[in-house]
């Protein structure tokens, strides 16, 4: 192969030939050196059977049905026979092709992708809204009963009594607010010193002489809570008792205890 030959060879004219990307000049340049020269024309085979076999990898099987109709078209109308330039313009519709179906395929995968993450953040987002809508109800409803409980406080009818622990229950305090008119009662446990796992704090209402029970008090109650409210309570009191409480007070001293304000009428 002499040196004319290697250079043309080594340059891209002939794989720009191939895909119809030389000049006109480059063209007549080109079918010279392929007319001219068996290597080069050898070498340009080569290629047009590489690209032929590329396309055929990568084109897609035509349907039964256009394939019967081809060939029932073959039967009545003339063959033509493509020339070279023809049939790299064919190959090149084949490639581009190829790359369009490549492009397609991976633009719908990466669509398919973010359709599905969308849908998974969109899902999260929902979630989240649920979320805080309903701490939105829960807050607004710890608002209300606050506000309702402020307005029972502040109410001129509410009398405050404060109960305080004895030697036993130094650092018990409560605070207990009873509104006669309105009847409500609730309290404020602001300290309870902690008891044995066996044992309790229960508060007592004075109903005419007899103790009856408004429920439980517990370490986790340290904040204000409503208490059953009853016609002629004369105070309140309260007890240690056995886990769970006693349905009736025990003959022990309480641990802290008031009596109520008495008002003699006009």
């Amino acid at each position: 192969m002499n040196a004319e030959i290697n250079t043309f060879l080594k340059s891209d004219l002939l794989d720009r030939y191939l895909i119809g990307q030389t000049s006109p000049k480059d063209t007549l340049l080109v079918e010279s050196y392929i007319n001219k020269y068996p290597e080069v024309a050898a070498a340009y085979q080569s290629l047009q059977n590489n690209l032929e076999l590329v396309a055929m990898v990568n084109a897609e099987e035509a349907p039964s049905h256009i394939l019967d109709s081809i060939l029932k078209e073959l039967d009545t109308e003339p063959v033509i026979v493509l020339n070279k330039k023809s049939r790299k313009s064919w190959l090149n519709y084949a490639v581009a092709a190829s790359i369009v179906a490549f492009l397609f395929a991976g633009s719908s995968v990466f669509l398919l992708t973010k359709n599905s993450e969308l849908t998974n953040e969109n899902q999260v987002i929902v979630d989240e809204l649920f979320d805080i809508r309903s701490d939105l109800q829960k807050n607004n409803a710890r608002l209300e009963a606050l506000a309702l409980e402020f307005k029972q406080l502040n109410n001129p009818e509410t009398e405050k009594y404060i109960l305080k622990g004895n030697r036993r229950a130094k650092n018990l305090k409560t605070v207990a607010y009873i509104n006669p008119k309105d009847k409500t009662s609730m309290i404020d446990v602001v300290t309870l010193p902690t008891l044995p796992a066996e044992k309790c704090y229960q508060i007592w209402g004075d109903i005419q002489g007899k103790m009856v029970s408004l429920g439980i008090l517990s370490e986790t109650d340290r904040r204000l809570q409503k208490l059953s409210y009853s016609e002629g309570t004369m105070g309140l009191s309260i007890t240690i008792e056995p886990k769970g409480g006693s349905l009736k007070s025990t003959n022990e001293t309480p641990v802290a205890e008031i009596e109520f304000n008495t008002h003699d009428s006009d």
